[in-house]
């Protein structure tokens, strides 16, 4: 049985070799200590304490209400259940909106909560707050796609980058955020074929979420692939419940799925 001194903690250099070695990168969320050490014992690589959590832990219509101070909380709570697995934490809506605010916001999760690396979303916005925080040795993920921040925006949840103006754009501003510092992208609900082309072009790791197969690795959002969750399960995320006989299983097989390049298939990706 390995004690804490044997565990080696993941590290952003750690995803940047495991992109250059084609090994794919396992993640989902959590949002407390007991998942937490649930999916750290599975071998998940890092761990998310997304917004999401408005939704599946605050029963919210969107992530728009969720606050710096509720990820810092719920922050806290993942670092203590995590030995090995990275933890990275979300910018909640408007905790940005001013490179003030940003760099603030990003240092309190940090400082507070224990996050090793923050997420912003907004695409081309995030530029300029990305430069910021890597100008003070802060890692940024940089979100792409789908950003649910903006679904008042949108309009809707739906998938992003099927238009050649608006893949275009993708494409350059993945290329822009990571000249700016971004350690690592997220595309969430993107056509597999660009998300290829951003993942070809891309020295940092890309994450996919609805993204297809060809991406550095994938995240979902822990309650969905557990089936816990009341509202309608997206296309791209799959229930590893079904016949798993334990959380742990379930997520155990995620991992491995991921690991052996078995999800997703076409099934759970976007053309």
């Amino acid at each position: 049985m390995s004690t804490q001194t044997d565990i080696k903690k993941v590290t952003l250099l750690d995803l940047k070799k495991f992109k250059s070695a084609g090994e794919k990168i396992a993640s989902l969320t959590a949002y407390d200590a007991g998942f937490a050490t649930v999916l750290d014992n599975a071998g998940m690589d890092f761990i998310l304490v997304g917004d999401s959590l408005g939704m599946v832990v605050q029963g919210r219509e969107t992530t728009i209400p969720v606050t710096t101070d509720e990820i810092i909380y719920h922050t806290k709570m993942v670092v203590r259940g995590t030995q090995r697995a990275m933890v990275m934490a979300d910018m909640p809506f408007m905790s940005y909106s001013s490179a003030d605010d940003c760099l603030n916001n990003a240092a309190r999760l940090m400082k507070e909560g224990g996050a090793e690396i923050v997420k912003l979303e907004w695409g081309a916005l995030e530029i300029p707050m990305v430069s910021r925080l890597t100008e003070c040795g802060i890692p940024v993920c940089a979100h792409l796609g789908l950003t649910p921040q903006a679904i008042h925006k949108f309009g809707a949840y739906r998938v992003q980058g099927r238009e050649d103006d608006t893949a275009k754009k993708m494409i350059d501003d993945a290329q822009a955020l990571e000249q700016a510092g971004a350690d690592v992208l997220l595309l969430e609900c993107v056509p597999m074929q660009l998300a290829a082309e951003i993942t070809r072009n891309a020295a940092v790791p890309v994450i996919g979420i609805g993204a297809g197969p060809d991406v550095d690795g994938q995240i979902l959002v822990l309650y969905d692939i557990l089936d816990i969750w009341p509202g309608k399960r997206t296309r791209f995320s799959k229930n590893y419940m079904a016949n798993a006989g334990s959380i742990q299983n379930a997520v155990e097989s995620y991992v491995a799925e991921v690991k052996e390049a078995r999800f997703p298939t076409a099934e759970y990706s976007f053309e």
